[in-house]
């Protein structure tokens, strides 16, 4: 099993982060085009809920489309919300994205465990390429947010 932990502040309300972020659609536009990411699912609405089915295809691998299906299993308007795979690329998948209000904007926090299948040999796949993988896909998240919202510049008082 492996745990990642990623970090990001940005200047944009709570309520402006939530709506984004809550929001299925807006999935492809923080997801790296070659990963090659559609939504599939008929009807995803415009914002998520606890039991909400996500069906997409995703090419993380030389270009094989690879079905993926989630399921958003909890929410807390404006606090959390956690996706967990029911069918896809991985043996485990759970991720955890919090929203805290901080002065000059908002924290988001992601907390990712997954596992790769096979085994051993997965476990070797982790380490050569898929832990890679996630921390670009993750990183080329931060970058587009950053192009989208900017980044938060605030001063501790006192500093």
């Amino acid at each position: 099993m492996q745990e990642l932990y990623f970090k990001q502040n940005l200047p944009i309300s709570l309520d402006e982060a939530w709506s984004f972020f809550s929001n299925p659609g807006n999935l492809k536009e923080i997801t790296p085009a070659k990963m090659g990411f559609v939504v599939t699912s008929s009807y995803h609405g415009e914002k998520m809920y606890a039991g909400q089915i996500i069906r997409y295809i995703v090419k993380p691998v030389l270009g094989i489309p690879l079905k993926w299906c989630t399921e958003i299993t909890h929410v807390a308007d404006k606090q959390y919300f956690v996706d967990e795979q029911r069918f896809g690329p991985y043996a485990f998948w759970h991720h955890q994205h919090h929203f805290t209000e901080i002065p000059g904007g908002v924290m988001m926090e992601d907390i990712l465990n997954y596992k790769v299948p096979f085994g051993f040999l997965g476990g070797w796949v982790n380490a050569l390429f898929v832990r890679n993988e996630v921390n670009q896909i993750f990183e080329y998240r931060r970058k587009i947010l950053t192009e989208r919202f900017g980044t938060r510049s605030y001063t501790e008082p006192g500093m």
